[in-house]
């Protein structure tokens, strides 16, 4: 068996405080996948930074003080970690790193929020063409050396309508553009992966994984499934159960999003 999980921390110190670290303690996961770390390394707390029973812990900061940063969490040494991917724009901005265990690549990805009519979706938009190709080299090259591979994280699209509650009112907005929602279908039907849990759960609206911390989207279940492990086919068939793991009520979220956890057959 083995179990992945993947969350937005929304802050690492901050959730640390609130309850992650307790999360952490209890998790059975094998591997976890966090974005929006928003620290150096040296910047937290040494439970967080190392801890106990856990084999492997890469973090990639964004340049920029208190923007984006990712990490990955292991029970099982890596034989491999990459930071970035080919792209001098985004290779230091803390949105990718990637690690071999054995049988599979498991990445961390944070792809950019965006802002339609700004810079930031310029960027995003940049990013997202860049990454494309790059999944198709990833899944060529990992299966050459025997591995699958799952992208856990924070993708910031919603593909399909039953991905957020409030459709309607958001066609027009960074996360639910036509265009955005095109391209990661083509992730799907061109490059050749697979959405791990709306595989196991192709008939329902969400699960969400993302409420604003404004209003009564929490208490409503008026969110977003933008966490997503998108994973190679040969992965994906040994998927047998997902679950993400919202908080009981909206004052023990320690994120604004939830853990995203799949466990995979070996």
């Amino acid at each position: 068996m083995l179990t992945i999980s993947t969350v937005n921390v929304n802050g690492m110190r901050a959730a640390a405080r609130k309850g992650f670290v307790e999360w952490l303690a209890a998790t059975d996961a094998d591997v976890v996948c966090l974005q929006e770390v928003r620290a150096e390394l040296d910047q937290l707390p040494a439970e967080v930074r190392a801890p106990q029973g856990w084999a492997t812990v890469v973090y990639a900061p964004s340049c920029a003080a208190g923007r984006s940063g990712v990490a990955i969490l292991s029970r099982i040494e890596a034989d491999a970690v990459r930071v970035g991917f080919g792209e001098p724009e985004f290779d230091q901005t803390g949105r990718y790193v990637e690690v071999d265990l054995p049988g599979v690549v498991v990445a961390s990805l944070y792809l950019p929020s965006g802002d339609v009519g700004t810079p930031r979706q310029e960027e995003k938009e940049r990013f997202m063409a860049a990454f494309l190709p790059y999944l198709v080299e990833l899944r060529a090259k990992a299966a050459a050396n025997g591995r699958e591979v799952v992208v856990c994280g924070d993708w910031n699209i919603a593909h399909r309508e039953a991905d957020l509650k409030n459709w309607k009112g958001n066609q027009k907005k960074s996360g639910f553009t036509p265009m955005e929602r095109a391209w990661l279908g083509q992730v799907y039907d061109e490059a050749g992966y697979v959405d791990v849990v709306r595989a196991l759960h192709p008939d329902v609206a969400g699960p969400y994984s993302w409420w604003s911390y404004r209003g009564k989207g929490f208490d409503n279940d008026a969110g977003w499934r933008i966490d997503l492990q998108v994973g190679t086919p040969g992965l994906a068939a040994r998927a047998h159960a997902a679950v993400v793991e919202r908080a009981a009520s909206y004052d023990t979220r320690w994120s604004d999003h939830a853990p995203v956890t799949v466990r995979y057959e070996s």
